[in-house]
């Protein structure tokens, strides 16, 4: 597949895609004869993994670092381990936040239909 075709079933730019290889998001996608990048099944498999953390807003740093120990093999699998439980726990933590704020936002707009809002009505209706 061509990094043209990978991006637009992806839904990232081109630009992205060789900017995720060229630091070390992804591991090198294998080119044709031509220079051209042929990107395989584990390729996309690689991009989509990348894709999903970023949107969780696991960091580039810690997704380059576990890119990297995958790429040594088997003798990482811990380190690698420790990498995800790291982002799961910070993940959850800003999970816990946003529930926060949700909750917060949510009792406010309850307090603005329960209270402001009718206040507003009855001085529209005094005013015609």
């Amino acid at each position: 597949m061509t990094i043209a075709e990978v991006s637009k079933k992806l839904d990232l730019s081109i630009d992205t895609l060789r900017y995720y290889e060229r630091i070390g998001l992804i591991p090198k996608v294998p080119r044709n004869k031509s220079g051209i990048r042929n990107y395989g099944e584990t390729d996309l498999n690689w991009v989509k993994f990348i894709k999903c953390m970023r949107s969780a807003g696991i960091p580039v740093e810690a997704l380059i670092e576990y890119v990297a120990l995958f790429q040594q093999g088997d003798s990482t699998i811990e380190a690698r381990k420790q990498i995800l439980m790291e982002q799961r726990d910070q993940l959850l933590e800003r999970m816990e936040e946003m529930q926060q704020t949700l909750d917060r936002l949510n009792l406010k707009i309850d307090r603005y239909e329960r209270i402001i809002l009718p206040v507003e009505k009855d001085l529209v209706q005094e005013g015609t």
